[in-house]
């Protein structure tokens, strides 16, 4: 091994943790920085009153034996799903052919999507090595000789402002942050030049996500409300994705669905008042489902970056002359794996 560095990882996604728990690993002295409360990134459950929901990444597929290695270093955390029963639903909602192929397994984390991530990124919390809810807002050189790094941050203190942070003496910064963010940062610290416009060139969709919840669904003899399928993709204009939540799993049994919309109709309407949406998708939901009863729960969340349609073309970004790296789903697609993928070779090339 390499003499062991100080390193500054940006982001506490799957991407970052990976990332930054494989560094720890090999020696090196890690602080994972992340502008949210807690690690997971969009692999992200929301609680209710009626039970968790999965309103990020519905499931994982593992097809690198890097991760299924991984996987195995948290037996019996995630479990398989039988996702693999989804459909294909026409504008209607009729199903028009069955969907992904049963020889590849769906796999979820218990007791929510973000159980793995927080799970990998507990040893560095129980060491103090994490700032949560600290946004990074822009890094630069530091030192005598200029050779160290230091972080400007945004830290969201309990009952007031955010305060103003600065924290030193890395010799490497890592970015596992959206592309978008990335960029901004880069651009911000008048870093990597090179990158950016590269990073420029990524696309990245947004997705606006309703939850639902029907607790009058456990009645007795009533079972569950509307189709017997557990997850379906839609080509009903505005819905892509919906997926009975107490399917899963290790789940609150509770009727619960979240609902994902498409990446266009989530773009065309960005900058709609939450309720508006709620109510759009809502009555998308009745047209695919049949499901006419009103949620005794419902929500919406806006992910601004969700679904990566035009990837960087490479598993990371890593220059060893200054010590700066980029890595994220976005580089080379937008799976869950992708993202794995991505943390791992860059801190393979780090270390």
């Amino acid at each position: 091994m390499r003499e062991p560095k100080t390193i500054a990882v940006v982001g506490a996604g799957i991407a970052g943790v990976t990332c930054a728990r494989t560094l720890a690993q090999a020696g090196h002295r890690v602080t994972l920085f992340d502008k949210s409360h807690a690690a997971g990134g969009r692999m992200a459950s929301r609680d209710s009153p009626f039970g968790g929901f999965d309103h990020g990444a519905q499931y994982f597929t593992v097809r690198d034996p890097r991760f299924t290695l991984a996987l195995q270093t948290t037996p019996g955390l995630c479990k398989p799903w039988s996702a693999n029963t989804v459909r294909v639903l026409d504008a209607q909602g009729r199903v028009a052919a069955a969907g992904l192929p049963a020889r590849e397994p769906h796999w979820v984390p218990v007791p929510g999507m973000n159980a793995l991530v927080r799970a990998w990124a507990q040893p560095l919390q129980m060491g103090g090595a994490m700032h949560l809810s600290t946004r990074v807002t822009r890094i630069e050189a530091h030192g005598a000789d200029g050779r160290k790094w230091r972080l400007h941050a945004a830290q969201e203190q309990p009952g007031s402002e955010h305060r103003h942070i600065e924290v030193g003496g890395f010799d490497r910064v890592l970015l596992a942050l959206p592309s978008p963010q990335t960029f901004e940062l880069l651009q911000n610290s008048e870093l990597a030049a090179r990158w950016v416009q590269a990073i420029g060139q990524v696309e990245v969709a947004p997705c606006w996500t309703l939850m639902l919840a029907y607790p009058h669904a456990m009645q007795p003899g009533l079972g569950t409300l509307g189709p017997q399928w557990n997850a379906a993709r839609s080509t009903h204009h505005r819905i892509a994705w919906l997926a009975r939540e107490s399917s899963k799993p290790g789940r609150d049994p509770v009727e619960r669905w979240p609902v994902q919309a498409s990446a266009a109709w989530s773009l065309e309407h960005f900058a709609d008042d939450a309720l508006r949406v709620q109510d759009k998708l809502l009555k998308a939901f009745s047209e695919v489902t049949g499901i006419r009863v009103e949620p005794v729960h419902t929500q919406v969340h806006r992910w601004a970056y969700a679904q990566t349609m035009k990837p960087l073309g490479q598993s990371h970004l890593w220059d060893p002359r200054v010590g700066i790296g980029v890595c994220g789903d976005w580089c080379i697609g937008h799976r869950v794996e992708d993202a794995f993928v991505s943390g791992l070779e860059l801190a393979l090339a780090v270390a």
